[in-house]
């Protein structure tokens, strides 16, 4: 009990830029994983992998330079400049990827089978929500909202991904179409909650949502992880590579936990 009455006084906007150091952090690794397929071919895909750690080590250095206070200058400009470049990657990354067979075939085949369009905008998602950390009072109740908005259009790309993911094998899994409906069931249920902050049932049973993402994540992170094993490839690492992305379900938690974020606010304001 001490230690979670020590953690309710930490401010929610510190929880935030802490799950933005940790995402930029991660966001590394997936990168890494994601262009060794092609042994980083081209240069420019190095560019995310060392912005990911650049990244998070200036947000955590300013964090504890300014005593984890978000209003102090050292703090907040990095959050700007981090923001602001994270943004930068993130939407290059997005043409680059389409220029892709997509732009050339325009067909769902040529979206499926090519680069993840959607990926790099989680770089963008995380630079407008350590811009929105600064920008928005802490004190608002619009605060919250934002948070969930920003938690909503992840899950609106996780949407995305899982039914792009799994349609390469055509849903040869009948469990694969889980995380499509796990994911459609919390963009509704965030959308709702966004909309409507003062219905603290309707954010009761959108905690209750979230939890399900978390047992989907786990599930999904067991499941990949098993058929990578299963694989007779020539390692573990070719495995994961050319493989079911272990590390992908795990999104569903990281989503959950921003979102709970964004609930737990809203849950002290009304």
């Amino acid at each position: 009990m001490l230690v979670i009455d020590r953690l309710r006084r930490v401010p929610r906007p510190v929880f935030v830029e802490l799950f933005a150091i940790g995402n930029l952090a991660f966001l590394t690794l997936d990168v890494f994983i994601a262009h060794s397929i092609n042994a980083f071919h081209y240069p420019i895909e190095r560019i995310p992998v060392g912005f990911g750690v650049a990244g998070a080590a200036v947000l955590l250095i300013g964090l504890v330079m300014d005593a984890f206070d978000l209003r102090r200058a050292v703090t907040r400009w990095a959050g700007y400049l981090v923001g602001w470049a994270s943004i930068l990657v993130g939407v290059i990354g997005l043409f680059l990827h389409l220029r892709s067979s997509f732009f050339e075939l325009q067909t769902l085949s040529s979206l499926v089978y090519t680069a993840p369009f959607a990926a790099p905008l989680s770089f963008a998602g995380l630079g407008f929500l350590v811009l929105l950390n600064r920008q928005v009072s802490r004190d608002s109740v619009a605060w919250g909202q934002w948070v969930l908005f920003f938690a909503w259009g992840g899950f609106v790309g996780n949407l995305v991904l899982s039914l792009a993911d799994h349609a390469q094998n055509g849903f040869f899994d009948p469990r694969e179409w889980i995380a499509v409906a796990a994911s459609a069931c919390a963009v509704g249920f965030v959308l709702l909650a966004m909309l409507r902050p003062r219905d603290r049932l309707l954010l009761d049973v959108t905690f209750g949502v979230l939890i399900l993402q978390v047992v989907v994540g786990g599930l999904g992170f067991v499941l990949h992880l098993r058929a990578d094993l299963r694989e007779p490839g020539p390692d573990f690492f070719q495995d994961i590579l050319f493989g079911a992305p272990p590390f992908a379900p795990l999104l569903f938690a990281d989503l959950a936990a921003l979102a709970a974020l964004g609930l737990w606010d809203l849950r002290n304001k009304i």
